[in-house]
């Protein structure tokens, strides 16, 4: 299974493609989302991410009147309804963005939450992301699966019959899927380790097999979590991105900043290197310890021509030379007759033996 953004190909083989989502940490301004491109470019992220939305058709604002906030809501100021929209990309902003990812060798991507920004952003990105909240949204799932562009989908705040269905519609008009696990949980607490279960990322391999490319999209503490995802197979992550975690704003408490960042993709970097290709082999930097370590066969006492190999004529000791006898497999040996006189500390080889 193969992804393909432009000339960057997601593969089993390939690095793993980190995104930045920016998401809100723009904070309404065109200047900052322009630097944030730029420092996540330099923290080593493939893409930077946004989201476009306008709030009158992502949220109810009579709907979250009624219902109150619930969980990381409870510390916004404004209204859901007023902080999504100070969120909201001025549509304007698009090919700006994008060009300024161009600039800085990286992606543009961007979350749709709106179906006529399906279609508006198309020309501008290499792959579509849907939310984890638009998963039961079938209209947009179809919309964009159309476009004939990767899609990633985050799959948190759902259950797997759900993730399945979803996937099935994605795969009826679009081959290049990448399912991502998410725990959409955020408050930022170190708590929420315990609901991120990345074991589903091994249940999503055993059940589309090589029909999806595996991901995470995390809004956990640190990186531990990525570290984690990439070992089990995930080669897409997605973390939320700042400059600042002190900042006010819906997303810079649990986004990652510069620092955080740039070590998250160094320790990825170093992870992928010490994963190797899954082939048990003598490493390059084994061979030598091949020698070193194992035991040869060395003789105790000397020995005369046509005299037999016996067990007590031999000490199993190290190092092991490359010509000495597989000592796993001295019983084969024993009985035969040596070639030549031999003197006692000699190392038993092959060419010694008479066959």
């Amino acid at each position: 299974m193969k992804i393909k953004l432009g000339k960057k190909i997601i593969s089993q083989n390939s690095k793993t493609y980190f995104i930045a989502d920016i998401a809100a940490n723009h904070d309404g301004n065109l200047s900052r989302a322009k630097k944030l491109i730029k420092l996540c470019a330099k923290a080593g992220a493939n893409a930077a991410k946004f989201q476009h939305f306008k709030a009158e058709t992502i949220v109810s604002d009579y709907g979250f009147k009624k219902l109150g906030k619930l969980t990381h809501q409870k510390k916004w100021k404004e209204s859901v309804f007023e902080t999504y929209k100070k969120a909201s990309i001025n549509p304007d902003w698009t090919p700006i963005l994008y060009k300024e990812c161009k600039k800085n060798n990286i992606d543009f991507l961007t979350s749709p939450y709106d179906l006529n920004y399906v279609d508006e952003v198309n020309k501008f990105i290499p792959a579509y992301k849907i939310g984890s909240g638009d998963i039961t949204w079938k209209e947009i799932i179809i919309r964009i699966s159309k476009k004939k562009k990767p899609v990633f989908l985050a799959t948190g705040a759902s259950d797997l019959n759900e993730v399945k269905k979803t996937i099935k519609e994605i795969l009826k008009h679009n081959k290049q899927v990448c399912v991502m696990q998410c725990n959409t949980n955020y408050t930022n607490s170190y708590k929420n380790f315990e609901n991120l279960n990345l074991n589903v990322i091994k249940s999503y391999k055993k059940l589309f097999k090589e029909n999806v490319i595996l991901g995470l999209s995390d809004h956990t503490p640190g990186h531990v979590s990525v570290i984690g995802a990439v070992a089990l197979g995930a080669k897409v992550i997605e973390k939320h991105f700042t400059d600042n975690n002190n900042r006010y704003g819906p997303d810079h408490k649990f986004s990652m900043n510069f620092s955080s960042w740039k070590e998250m993709v160094d320790q990825t970097r170093i992870l992928e290197k010490a994963l190797g290709d899954g082939n048990k082999k003598v490493e390059n930097n084994e061979k030598q310890s091949v020698i070193v370590q194992r035991r040869g066969a060395w003789l105790k006492k000397d020995v005369k021509k046509n005299e037999s190999l016996t067990l007590n004529k031999i000490n199993f000791l190290r190092p092991c030379p490359k010509n000495s006898i597989d000592i796993f497999e001295i019983n084969r040996l024993i009985g035969k007759k040596f070639k030549f006189n031999m003197s006692r500390n000699s190392l038993v080889t092959k060419k010694c033996l008479m066959k």
